[in-house]
């Protein structure tokens, strides 16, 4: 699928109401061609709502997400999640599976799973049990599985929580080659020294509202309004 086709991804009026709570107001926002896009926002700002709705796993209650100006969500996006559930196979297995789930078969799939998992680190455990594997290493491999689909939107919602900082700093490296590779990044995170280094544009979220989307630059050295200035400071170290 052409570029064309998926980019400018738009929320236009997006709302979302889960059990009578208002997660989502009106957001409006644009994220055009393969940028590394990060979102945040403080606990229960909706940020991980807003991923899960553009994702498409969940509909919105008003509102309206739109691909290439299309409301047809395309196969070529991805989401990995803060705990990614991992199938009872080994790691290169994981991948196979969901590259056959996919229509890939044959030699292309072998192909593309064992070079997924050595560029995520992970080629020495591709016979070790998913399962087995620690916090890192399993999100790594997440994020291998959904690179082999060659996604060109992944939506990543807290990839290194609850990781340690080696652990995630290998996340870190592997979600920066992903991008270098062509895909752009959809993420939320409440690291913010993470979201210096990975952000080109920083969309911060208040109360399930648009607070602002500009480039990470701007988001950090300028003051804009008292909500942001609130999050920073109680973010930062």
């Amino acid at each position: 699928m052409a570029e064309t086709h998926l980019f400018p991804l738009e929320a236009r009026g997006l709302s979302v109401t889960l059990g009578g709570h208002v997660a989502l107001a009106a957001v409006d926002l644009s994220i055009d061609g393969c940028r590394r896009v990060v979102v945040l926002g403080a606990n229960g700002a909706g940020k991980s709502v807003l991923l899960r709705t553009l994702h498409g796993l969940i509909a919105p209650s008003a509102g309206t997400v739109l691909w290439g100006g299309s409301t047809v969500r395309p196969r070529a996006q991805a989401m990995v999640f803060q705990r990614p559930v991992m199938l009872r196979r080994s790691a290169l297995a994981n991948i196979r599976y969901a590259l056959s789930v996919n229509g890939v078969g044959g030699d292309e799939r072998e192909q593309r799973a064992r070079e997924v998992l050595a560029r995520a680190g992970l080629a020495h455990l591709a016979e070790r049990q998913a399962r087995a594997l620690s916090g890192g290493e399993q999100q790594r491999l997440a994020l291998a599985r959904a690179w082999s689909l060659r996604p060109r939107v992944l939506f990543l919602d807290e990839p290194t929580a609850s990781l340690d900082p080696a652990a995630a700093a290998e996340v870190e490296r592997v979600i920066l080659e992903i991008h270098a590779a062509g895909t752009a990044i959809v993420m939320t995170t409440h690291n913010l020294g993470q979201a210096k280094r990975i952000a080109h544009e920083i969309v911060f979220l208040h109360g399930g509202r648009l607070g602002e989307q500009t480039s990470a630059t701007s988001f950090f050295s300028e003051a804009s309004s008292s909500e942001k200035d609130h999050f920073l400071k109680a973010e930062l170290p």
